[in-house]
């Protein structure tokens, strides 16, 4: 399991888009995030119907967890995530840097 959800925003810190942020859209169960605007792929559609036009579709790919760091909303920088407990008993992602909870 991941340290990183749908609508976190993130930093990244490997590969082609290193020093890049963007928010996460779609976190899959193989360790691997969408984020907006980051690794934008081509998909080249062929018309379907007599008529119809073909057409390029970009959109985002996947990109791997490990290559990313959250950043934390309070102090802005990219930090390390670390869980607590509180009163509830239900454990919260909290920045390292800063204890804030994320």
């Amino acid at each position: 399991m991941s340290d990183v959800k749908q609508g976190d925003t993130i930093l990244i810190i490997a590969g082609d888009d290193r020093g890049r942020t963007g928010k996460v859209i779609k976190v899959s169960p193989s360790a691997r995030i969408q984020v907006e605007g980051i690794n934008i792929q081509k998909k080249h559609h062929r018309p379907k119907k007599e008529g119809e036009k073909g057409q390029v579709i970009e959109k985002p790919g996947f990109i791997s967890i490990s290559n990313v760091k959250i950043i934390c909303p309070k102090c802005g920088k990219p930090a390390k995530i670390g869980h607590t407990q509180a009163g509830d008993k239900r454990k919260k992602r909290v920045c390292k840097k800063c204890q804030a909870v994320i």
